[in-house]
């Protein structure tokens, strides 16, 4: 199976939150001035747009293409972290929707020919991305939930994540599953730790899907999956409860 390189596409835009309305336009000049005294405190980051936060008079900036500062009107303060909404009953990570909202995005933009995919045999209800490695245990867990997922409606949309990096035995082996004739099989026989000669063809994705678990989802281990939402769960769900958090 040969793979043609496609460039990766990362997280680049800010969705609307709070029930879809639109950040207001921000004065062109009280933008100016807030990347201005942002750039001169750290000149060798690089800041997005300057959009109106849901807080009157602070402004939310995104640095580095992924983390986002609430600034005051004049630049000269910020505050770094996760801007919460407080609601009846609960409160809700403003931030994480937003983050949600891009992830899925970004998702949505990848090729499926380059994943390794179990589909269910009747109708698809919903799909879930996972990012694997063949060597981790909670992965051949939820490998081994496959076949229930499939019989519940849920299609497995597989992206490759060696855990001890592209240099790793763990790249050849998940590589090898990717350039094989039958990906699925292969795949499936090197999660049972079946003896596999390893076999790593030209262009394969596995360093694309590596980068874009790092650097667009922020996956810091394995499993790590990724709802149609956007939404990520950092390990392992048995059945019941993926199919609820689903909501089918």
């Amino acid at each position: 199976m040969k793979y043609v390189k496609k460039p990766l596409v990362l997280v680049g835009t800010v969705l609307a939150l709070l029930g879809g309305a639109a950040h207001a336009e921000v004065d062109a000049e009280t933008a100016k001035a807030i990347k201005a005294r942002l750039k001169e405190g750290n000149p060798k980051a690089t800041y997005g747009e300057v959009l109106e936060s849901p807080m009157k008079g602070v402004y939310e900036v995104e640095v580095d293409g992924g983390n986002t500062l609430f600034v005051s009107e004049d630049g000269k303060h910020f505050i770094f972290g996760d801007l919460y909404q407080v609601e009846a009953g609960s409160l809700v990570n403003v931030s994480e929707q937003r983050r949600a909202g891009q992830r899925a995005k970004v998702m949505a933009t990848q090729n499926l020919d380059d994943m390794i995919v179990f589909s269910p045999k009747g109708k698809k209800k919903a799909h879930i991305y996972v990012f694997t490695d063949v060597d981790c245990g909670y992965c051949r867990k939820l490998h081994n939930d496959v076949p229930e997922l499939n019989k519940r409606g849920i299609e497995v949309r597989y992206l490759a994540f060696p855990r001890a990096g592209l240099n790793s035995v763990g790249y050849r082996k998940v590589a090898t599953a990717w350039c094989a004739d039958d990906p699925n099989k292969t795949l499936t026989a090197l999660k049972n730790r079946e003896n596999v000669p390893l076999k790593v063809c030209k262009d394969n994705p596995v360093a694309a899907q590596y980068q874009l678990g790092n650097d667009a989802i922020d996956v810091r281990g394995t499993p790590t999956i990724v709802m149609e939402d956007g939404t990520v769960v950092p390990g392992y769900l048995p059945p019941d409860t993926l199919v609820k958090a689903l909501g089918i």
